[in-house]
């Protein structure tokens, strides 16, 4: 059995060796990106890459999406690693020579990021077993998630069975306000509890010349978006983070003509239970108040997406521990407040418990292009670091609490 020292460093060496692995899998899937639902060349591409290594591959449902483990069975707790594989519907402006070759998709969530980071991992495990230089049995999970951008794919992914006989879990959210170098850290709430909101306004169409004798629609929009902006945040104690964004309004199809029919869609973010009920009422109540000042019809929609990502605290703990031996203590940062961001990573963990941190990906302190934008990139440096993060943190657990 070999000393911390030097199981880490072998560890290490192993990812060091496999970074240029790691940087031609995110290349790849960078330049064949697939929308959420749709990954099935992602996935056989995946696939691909643990061909001849001890594992049994389990494919997600609608052939997109992986559960890997190693083969034959262990019988150790395991832990898993996760990490999600689709893209957006974004046209990339990167001028690199790795852009998407797929029309109007893009990963400019770090989605490639992700699994080339979990691949390494996994790797990276796999070889010190078949070297015998683990100083202890540890028994993993590989998690591949289709689907994530609709927050569809974690609850499919656990009907599937991937957190089957799991014990804990743990995954990685690039992070390009950060600097490569660095990861962000924070136990319990980490992301926002999300609800897609929307809210259909029927009025009454007619000639734009003639609007006293319509309903109008657009006007009772304009004003709900209004009252809804300006009393939601004062509905809840202003130290507790809300968030409710309108981002679609569709109405009309003439410059002329008042339609019939408006409808918004937007969501609601909110860092707990309390404060989303509240803002769910307050706008129903500014909708009823607008469609009695203005003769609409109002009907608001609520879908439940994923709900708060609650990092447990221990395993941020191994995390933090592994990151400080990576990348120094001084580079393992604190995250003051929760994201306002949806993950559905906090579907896995209503059944686990689990931990995500935040991997700089910027080239420099100053930050990169926000994750969703047209020109987002990641230094693939980062690749290497979160790969050794994960895999240490994963040994680490492996030998249980210290007694």
């Amino acid at each position: 059995m070999q000393t911390q020292t030097a199981w880490a460093t072998q560890l290490d060496r192993i990812i060091d060796e496999l970074q240029s692995k790691m940087i031609e899998v995110r290349r790849h899937l960078h330049m064949h990106p697939e929308p959420s639902g749709e990954e099935s060349q992602t996935t056989r591409f995946l696939r691909d890459q643990f061909a001849g290594e001890d594992v049994s591959i389990r494919q997600g449902p609608g052939e997109c999406g992986l559960i890997i483990d190693p083969d034959p069975p262990m019988p150790q707790p395991r832990i898993a690693l996760r990490a999600d594989i689709d893209a957006l519907r974004i046209e990339e402006a990167n001028p690199v020579k790795y852009r998407s070759l797929n029309a109007g998709i893009m990963h400019a969530c770090g989605h490639d990021g992700h699994t080339a980071v979990v691949l390494g991992a996994l790797l990276g495990l796999i070889a010190m077993h078949n070297r015998g230089a683990l100083p202890w049995a540890v028994n993993w999970r590989g998690i591949f998630q289709p689907a994530e951008e609709t927050c569809r794919g974690a609850l499919a992914m656990v009907e599937a069975g991937a957190v089957t006989e799991v014990e804990a879990i743990l995954a990685v959210h690039m992070d390009p306000s950060r600097a490569v170098g660095t990861i962000g850290v924070r136990a319990g709430v980490f992301t926002a509890d999300c609800d897609e909101l929307t809210i259909e306004i029927h009025g009454k169409g007619g000639h734009a010349a003639r609007p006293h004798e319509a309903l109008d629609p657009i006007a009772a929009a304009a004003q709900l978006i209004n009252a809804i902006y300006a009393s939601v945040p004062r509905a809840v104690d202003a130290h507790v983070p809300l968030v409710v964004t309108f981002g679609k309004i569709h109405g009309g199809a003439s410059f002329n003509v008042i339609p019939d029919r408006v409808t918004l869609g937007g969501t609601v973010r909110s860092a707990g239970a309390d404060a989303r009920q509240r803002a769910i009422d307050q706008i129903q109540q500014a909708a009823r108040g607008v469609a009695m000042t203005t003769g609409t019809r109002i009907e608001v929609t609520l879908v439940h997406g994923p709900p708060a990502v609650f990092n447990d605290p221990s395993l941020t703990g191994y995390v933090r521990l592994a990151a400080a031996a990576v990348i120094g203590e001084e580079q393992v940062q604190s995250i003051a407040r929760p994201s306002m961001g949806g993950e559905d990573f906090a579907n896995y963990l209503a059944h686990v418990p689990g931990s995500m941190f935040r991997l700089g990906c910027a080239p420099t302190a100053e930050g990169s292009p926000a994750l969703h934008s047209p020109l987002f990139d990641l230094d693939e440096r980062a690749l290497a670091i979160g790969a050794k993060i994960l895999a240490r943190a994963v040994v680490q657990w492996a030998k249980g609490p210290p007694s």
